[in-house]
């Protein structure tokens, strides 16, 4: 018996290692090359932009990026909070949503794509050229969109207050679509037997959700969590890598900005890892012995 386990594990493992080769094959093609240079380039600095002339810097541009730029820590600082705020409120919100819509309730494949509709609009070509053409920035970037005579009335903090909120809440909206659809997949792995044998013992609906809703949701919630810190620092409006990349391309200072990149990419590396330590003990996979 124990040897039909061994041979199903392995089976499992090999299918696993099948569905990421094409990652590992298109990382190495592709991204290891880049990755490499980018880390080399951030200890030196263009001097020739026609030929491509290098001059070797050792760690100037990283004593550069926390002593002598004044906008890289206030923006690092920043983008961090707002990630930290983002974060929980995009992961509670796309499971208490994944959770109404996991019932059979009427209109349900229509909540479904118009919850995931602007995971396909966002990603899009089009959608990135009107934002930065600046139609709709208001609505979509800044905050759900309120006529100004209604902030007149509120007085200068009071506005701020809710235009900060409209603006949290736009961006909890808009980037909660691959995390209601994961949680939609894993609330529907959940046997239903456990549910009608829980309700035999005479649980209530919320002693079900904390006993056996949220332990077997704790893979999927950890991978939306990774997802969704990863999604926002590398988001196209976060304001840390439009400066990276104005730095590298209008300013022309590529080292500098590749070793913004490298102490911005260890920082995220390093949260992940802290993710998934602090996280071990309290993910239950059912599948373990």
């Amino acid at each position: 018996m124990s040897g039909r386990r061994v041979g199903l594990e392995r089976k499992k493992m090999l299918a696993g290692y099948v569905y990421i080769a094409p990652w590992a094959i298109g990382f190495a093609l592709f991204m290891c090359y880049p990755l490499i240079y980018s880390l080399w380039l951030s200890f030196h600095e263009v001097v020739g932009v026609g030929n491509f002339e290098l001059e070797s810097v050792g760690w100037d541009n990283f004593n550069k990026a926390f002593v002598l730029d004044t906008q890289f820590i206030p923006l690092f600082i920043s983008v961090i909070q707002d990630a930290v705020i983002n974060t929980p409120l995009i992961l509670v919100f796309s499971l208490f949503i994944a959770i109404l819509l996991n019932h059979n309730i009427r209109g349900r494949a229509f909540f479904r794509a118009a919850f995931f509709l602007p995971v396909l609009i966002g990603s899009g070509l089009a959608m990135q050229q009107l934002l930065y053409a600046g139609v709709g920035k208001d609505t979509l970037v800044n905050g759900i969109g309120v006529p100004d005579e209604v902030f007149l009335y509120m007085g200068p903090t009071f506005s701020q207050i809710v235009f900060d909120m409209l603006s949290r809440l736009t961006i909890i909206f808009w980037k909660t679509g691959v995390q209601i659809l994961l949680f939609l997949a894993g609330l529907q792995g959940v046997s239903v037997s456990l549910y009608e044998s829980a309700r035999c013992d005479g649980a209530t609906e919320w002693e079900m959700f904390w006993k056996i809703t949220l332990p077997l949701m704790t893979p999927i919630i950890l991978l939306n969590l990774v997802y969704t810190c990863v999604d926002s620092f590398t988001d196209i409006n976060n304001r840390m890598m439009i400066y990276i990349k104005d730095t590298a391309f209008t300013n022309i200072q590529m080292g500098y900005a590749s070793g913004m990149g490298w102490i911005y990419f260890m920082f995220i590396f390093i949260l992940l890892i802290l993710v998934f330590v602090s996280t071990r003990r309290l993910v239950v996979y059912t599948g373990e012995k």
